[in-house]
């Protein structure tokens, strides 16, 4: 990774020092520091590739959810006509049913 970010070691040194540390130890915790942070921390070229890698995977996202929309759009048009289909076989089968009721009638009553 490249610069990642602008860590000052002489400053972290100097605090250190002056806390109490060896100069020693304060520049071996720098070096540490140092060397973490460009390790560790992510540079815009890894940012970018992650962002374009993310974009990809959105898109076959939204296509792999639009096949599916379509599909259940697919299975509620057919549920829509076998629906019907029952309607007007319940509905014929009632009218000749009432029919038949008017028809006894008549020869009942006739």
């Amino acid at each position: 990774m490249s610069e990642a970010i602008a860590f000052d070691t002489h400053r972290f040194v100097k605090n250190l020092t002056a806390s109490g540390f060896t100069e020693a130890q304060a520049e071996a915790l720098a070096d540490e520091q140092a060397h973490l942070l460009e390790s560790n921390l992510a540079t815009r070229s890894d940012i970018l590739a992650i962002r374009s890698d993310l974009e990809v995977k959105i898109e076959q996202v939204k296509s792999d959810l639009e096949v599916k929309i379509e599909q259940v759009r697919s299975e509620v048009r057919k549920a829509k006509a076998d629906l019907v289909k029952w309607m007007v076989g319940a509905l014929t089968a009632h009218a000749a049913l009432i029919a038949g009721v008017v028809a006894g009638m008549f020869r009942f009553l006739g």
